[in-house]
């Protein structure tokens, strides 16, 4: 019998760190609330704007 288990990564730990921070800091700013729900979005995308800002200040 074969079982298949799945080993989570320290990846997924500090996505989901980042994200708990990322909503935080997204919504905290938010006066409205779809402004709030905008701010859900961008931090499901947080890394993308990590990786945009890296590369602009490293001259991409």
């Amino acid at each position: 019998m074969r079982k298949d288990v799945s080993i989570q990564s320290a990846e997924s730990a500090v996505y989901g760190l980042g994200f708990i921070g990322a909503a935080i800091y997204f919504i905290s700013g938010a006066t409205t609330f779809w402004l709030g729900v905008l701010g859900f979005l961008k931090a499901i995308v947080w890394p993308a704007f990590v990786v945009y800002e890296l590369l602009k200040y490293f001259g991409l």
